[in-house]
């Protein structure tokens, strides 16, 4: 099976080309390739997603896609509701005209409306957190008109998926953590807050990419099946670590406030979605799934620990600050409150 995964120098595409050895995978960035680390091949097109020239040629002879091109948090919002409006028509109009057999579009649970009300389920209500979330709302529209017109596309909306090589966001919680800092957290740390391996997730799309369209076709959750509080789920990670973190609880409400001005100022990466949510349970249902004989491995706390490992490991050799996942991020005024903890 041929595949061409979209958006193939990001962190998931990144470990799609490491875990599917099995499949022909094709890749689609607007990343230099010597950049992004990946190696010479000609089964590598650098470009817009956006460009319906480009991206049928990329679909030559593919039987399936994953489309995980986005545009990402810290983008200009008009950038992000283009690439992930635009790219999102791109692919599913080239894929008609190209004949492609499945389509596997990567969402978000940013699309939800609520998810602290115990795990939220496909047809829970959307709103969409920021540009981002709202963007992919739009993203999922797009999805749906052309499932109707008999495309065979499945969504998948992964919880915040990390691993080895997991930067942005995670590589100042890691930096941190590394050395010995206080880890402010809004609230008392007691909220559940999901996330997901990469590689669970890698095991969904291969999944998806090998059962019948018409088993597939629709929307499912994707996340961890074991997680504890925050506190306890970081707990673990510190107590891995041996470094002398903990956390710091800090108020929620006030905190909220300060990071929406930096933010909105630039001063802080820390985008809506992020601080939102940062002190309320986030869950999703993922028996969907499941029901497709998908069941993940890994805990929260396993998967922190992995990333944290590779962290440890790497973190001498990171790549120059970006505004992706496979790259740090920078601070802004955060590094003011790292030098006081």
């Amino acid at each position: 099976m041929r595949v061409l995964v979209t958006g193939g120098a990001g962190f998931l595409g990144h470990h799609l080309v490491r875990e599917l050895e099995q499949k022909d995978i094709v890749l689609l960035d607007t990343a230099d390739p010597a950049e992004a680390g990946i190696p010479p091949t000609d089964r590598y097109f650098r470009g817009d997603v956006r460009d319906s020239r480009l991206l049928e040629t990329a679909l030559q002879g593919c039987d399936a896609v994953v489309h995980a091109a986005a545009g990402l948090p810290l983008m200009p919002k008009a950038e992000i509701a283009s690439v992930n409006r635009e790219g999102t028509k791109t692919v599913l109009e080239s894929c008609a005209k190209m004949n492609v057999d499945k389509i596997i579009h990567i969402s978000s649970t940013a699309v939800y409306q609520n998810t602290s009300n115990g795990p939220a389920k496909e047809d829970a209500p959307v709103r969409g957190i920021g540009p981002y979330g709202a963007s992919k709302i739009e993203a999922e529209a797009l999805c749906a008109e052309a499932r109707q017109k008999g495309q065979p596309v499945c969504v998948l909306r992964p919880k915040t998926f990390v691993g080895a090589g997991r930067l942005g966001v995670f590589q100042i919680l890691l930096e941190w953590i590394a050395e010995g800092r206080k880890i402010p957290v809004l609230g008392t740390g007691g909220n559940r807050y999901q996330l997901l391996a990469v590689e669970d997730l890698i095991t969904a799309i291969d999944l998806i990419l090998t059962l019948r369209p018409e088993e597939t076709d629709g929307v499912f959750n994707v996340g961890a099946n074991c997680y504890r509080t925050v506190a306890e789920d970081l707990g673990a990670l510190f107590a891995h670590a041996k470094t002398g973190s903990r956390i710091l609880p800090i108020p929620a409400l006030p905190a909220k406030a300060a990071l929406a001005v930096a933010g909105a100022t630039g001063l802080s990466p820390l985008y809506r979605w992020v601080w939102e949510t940062a002190d309320k349970n986030s869950e999703v249902d993922t028996s969907k799934l499941q029901k497709l004989s998908w069941t993940p491995q890994s805990s929260n706390a396993k998967t922190l620990i992995a990333a944290w490992d590779w962290y440890r490991e790497n973190r001498e050799r990171l790549p120059k600050p970006g505004k992706n996942h496979r790259s740090p991020w920078r601070e802004g005024i955060l590094g003011l409150a790292r030098k006081l903890l």
